[in-house]
């Protein structure tokens, strides 16, 4: 049995203040070419289905859209809710779809949610928890963190080990390589030990947007489809799919996923960068000259129409001095005095012009009339 494991699509996610949804249908409509070309049976999805709790009519009709071309394919989907899901967005309907190979984790109710299938295999799904969600179950168990709450729900499952079992969970493993787009409680508590799972022969992991595998390889991170934030540029997106031949016999395998959009750090000086190749991908620009032109950012957008971040990093400054950038940026509503104000913040780590300097621009202004 072959299976194509994803997770964390959050559909519906803004970068900035750019929508990714038609980047995400894109790379959905992927996920089912391959799907199909390498004759997956199944398609587990470990959580995010969507960036919100709430998600948009908008986000809902994308996801509706990708499961149903999978059903009509005849490949079996199941589906857990992660941090960023309410899980009765993605269990709706959840018996009635059950009859087109469409399963989801229902309401928890302290165990695993089981599924047997034809191949000796059984799919397990867990849903992202927290103690508070397993506490009430077993009243007389400690449940201090995340890493007793998960132990008490496998403890207590049914796990028949003359099967194949394959576990779908969301949740945060010790050891695992993290980046800024990711959530997680503070000081550590929601991290768990990967031994929890040695009673699974594949774990289908959702929360890590990084594909990895933990402690061993059948303990796998898909990761996320696209880039989600600046600290992912250097990630290699990829779908994965597991060949379930049997137990101590699975194959991992990593297809590319050719992004629509790719999200880069591009440092330079203004030259450089003003003449490179017009791209729509999501950028962050470090300007290294040491006197750059008042309108260089504006300018570099004409090249790069996407940009996330825009930074100056110079001598001057000794670090990076960060401007946000909105999609909608308009710099006419300003006047010479404020524009020249920002300028010379960005050459001078934020500081503003004394007094005594400002006087001298405003004279200035003033003798070519150009004040307002």
């Amino acid at each position: 049995m072959k299976i194509l494991h994803l997770s964390d699509l959050h559909i519906g996610k803004r970068l900035n203040e750019y929508s990714l949804l038609d980047d995400q249908k894109i790379v959905l409509d992927q996920a089912v070419k391959t799907a199909v070309e390498n004759r997956c049976s199944a398609v587990l999805i470990a959580g995010d289905v969507y960036d919100k709790s709430s998600p948009s009519a908008e986000a809902m009709s994308v996801f509706n859209d990708f499961i149903t071309a999978l059903a009509d394919k005849q490949i079996k989907v199941y589906i857990i809710s992660g941090n960023h899901d309410n899980y009765e967005r993605i269990s709706y309907f959840s018996q009635l779809i059950s009859h087109r190979g469409i399963y989801t984790a229902p309401k928890f109710s302290g165990r695993l949610f089981s599924f047997d299938t034809d191949e000796n295999i059984t799919i397990h799904l867990l849903p992202f928890l927290k103690p508070i969600n397993v506490r009430p179950f077993y009243s007389d168990i400690t449940i201090s963190d995340y890493n007793d709450a998960i132990k008490a729900v496998i403890d207590n499952s049914e796990i028949n080990s003359d099967r194949i079992n394959i576990l779908v969970a969301h949740q945060f493993i010790t050891g695992a390589v993290t980046c800024n787009s990711e959530e997680f409680a503070v000081g550590g508590l929601d991290n768990i030990d990967y031994h929890l799972f040695d009673k699974f022969d594949y774990v289908a992991m959702g929360h890590i947007h990084r594909p990895q595998s933990c402690g061993r390889k059948e303990v796998r991170y898909a990761g996320s489809i696209l880039k989600y934030s600046i600290s992912e540029h250097s990630h290699k997106k990829t779908f994965t799919i597991a060949d379930i031949r049997g137990k101590n016999d699975i194959e991992i395998t990593e297809i590319p996923i050719e992004l629509p959009h790719d999200v880069r750090i591009i440092s330079g000086s203004y030259e450089d960068i003003v003449n490179m190749d017009y791209s729509e991908d999501y950028v962050h620009i470090i300007l290294t000259d040491e006197n750059p032109y008042p309108d260089s950012r504006i300018t570099i957008r004409t090249v790069f129409p996407n940009m996330l971040k825009f930074t100056i990093q110079n001598s001057k400054n000794g670090t990076e001095t960060d401007v946000d950038v909105k999609a909608d940026e308009i710099f006419g509503a300003k006047n010479n005095i404020e524009m020249f104000c920002e300028f010379y913040a960005f050459q001078n780590n934020n500081a503003l012009p004394s007094k005594e300097q400002m006087k001298i621009i405003e004279n200035i202004f003033e003798e070519a009339e150009v004040t307002e």
